[in-house]
């Protein structure tokens, strides 16, 4: 036998008779309390362009959300907001405040920013609103939910009522709900709503990470995919689930979004990847003259013709 091919047959005999390694190492265990991981990179739903880029500004705070006021841009940590001249793209200040756990987003009311805050991942749920001055840098509680039903991940007003969303994951993620209150005590819920089936299935075992008004329809942001649901508010009293109109591309790989004020539709939100604010502007397919939900019909009928 030729001394090479000797060589490589005692080379693999020695190595068939070593255990991997990886069989000395039990398998990590998952805490039962965490999401189930991200299993995909895009979206299974037909989507339709929705929103470009405008800027990008580079944040190691941008983890969780972004928002925006007319001149300064600020990015969303899980204890920190930092707070960024929009046009220079300066730093100029940071605020955090003690017990800050888990920041989901944050929503401009009245000059102020209402935060989402919970103890993701931990059980059992504990959640509040945190409200941040940007004038005095400072942030503070503003609303505890003694009970709440899930993590919360976002907040917002419209209409004079409040609008909480509170995210299951894993196996658990059909229970995501967005809860609407009467007035500024969140002592009184007017109904509850769950997210379509379809949407359920996209989350990838996520939930949504962030949401606006757009009109009377909701932008639901993905937790890691670049895709917005537009969900519309059933006019039923009764009905307990939002509808999907469409599915919107974006710029944002998921997490939290917010209006821009900068511009006319205009939403902020993160590339958490890359540690970025990004703004966007709204896009008018070529088709555009059709609603939104005529759209879907249209992208529908495609994918079901022969």
């Amino acid at each position: 036998m030729p001394l090479t091919k000797y060589l490589l047959v005692v080379g693999l005999l020695l190595a068939s008779s070593i255990p991997a390694a990886a069989s000395e190492t039990p398998p990590a265990v998952a805490s039962p309390t965490a999401a189930a991981p991200p299993s995909a990179t895009e979206s299974a739903l037909p989507t339709v362009p929705g929103y470009t880029e405008r800027q990008r500004l580079a944040s190691p705070h941008a983890t969780q959300a972004a928002a925006a006021d007319a001149r300064r841009l600020f990015a969303i940590s899980n204890t920190t907001i930092a707070t960024y001249d929009r046009e220079t793209g300066e730093l100029l200040a940071t605020a955090t405040a003690e017990g800050t756990e888990h920041l989901n987003s944050g929503f401009f009311h009245e000059g102020k920013l209402y935060a989402a805050h919970s103890n993701y991942p931990e059980l059992p749920h504990a959640s509040d609103i945190r409200v941040f001055d940007p004038e005095t840098n400072t942030l503070q509680v503003h609303h505890v939910f003694p009970e709440p039903p899930g993590s919360l991940v976002w907040v917002l007003h419209h209409d004079g009522h409040w609008w909480c969303c509170f995210a299951w994951y894993g196996d658990d993620n059909a229970r995501s709900m967005l809860i609407e209150y009467a007035d500024d005590s969140f002592a009184t819920e007017k109904r509850r709503l769950t997210f379509p089936a379809e949407v359920i299935a996209d989350f990838d075992g996520m939930s949504a990470s962030g949401g606006v008004f757009d009109g009377d329809t909701i932008l639901a942001s993905h937790h890691h995919f670049p895709v917005l649901y537009r969900l519309r508010i059933p006019d039923d009293p009764e009905a307990t689930s939002l509808e999907l109109i469409e599915t919107l591309a974006c710029p944002f790989p998921g997490q939290g979004i917010a209006s821009d004020p900068a511009t006319p539709g205009g939403l902020v939100g993160i590339d958490r990847p890359a540690r970025s604010i990004v703004t966007a502007d709204p896009v008018t397919p070529p088709c555009c003259k059709a609603t939104p939900s005529s759209r879907r019909g249209l992208i529908l009928e495609g994918l079901q013709a022969p």
